[in-house]
């Protein structure tokens, strides 16, 4: 018995082209992921967005107090989610900084290493 499916040298000439057209769109549609998979080979996952907070009135307090948002700590293994609460006003610079990746030592090749959120 023979096969009814007609083997690629045997299509058309538009069919021939048609599926040559399809392997190329998919290989290139494909491209940009290889390239940033490659890239970043050991790139950490991105710091999720902040979560929403209600602010609740300041407890009163003999000593001065300043809201520290929610923010992301990275656990070694991914986020945990640290909610906002007041702290000592004291101690501490005015400027709130969120945790972030930075190039560790040795510039910009060099391994990402987590910033805790910190106060300025």
């Amino acid at each position: 018995m023979m096969n009814s499916a007609p083997s690629p040298r045997f299509l058309p000439p538009l069919s021939r082209r048609m599926t040559w057209r399809r392997a190329s769109m998919a290989a290139l549609l494909a491209l940009p992921l290889a390239v940033s998979a490659c890239a970043n080979p050991g790139s950490p996952p991105p710091v999720p967005p902040l979560q929403a907070e209600v602010i609740p009135k300041p407890p009163v307090s003999a000593i001065p107090l300043m809201w520290q948002p929610g923010h992301w700590n990275w656990n070694g293994a991914g986020y945990d989610w640290a909610p906002g609460e007041y702290v000592p006003a004291a101690g501490h610079g005015n400027l709130w900084m969120p945790g972030y990746w930075a190039a560790g030592p040795g510039g910009a090749g060099a391994p990402l290493v987590w910033q805790p959120a910190h106060w300025e």
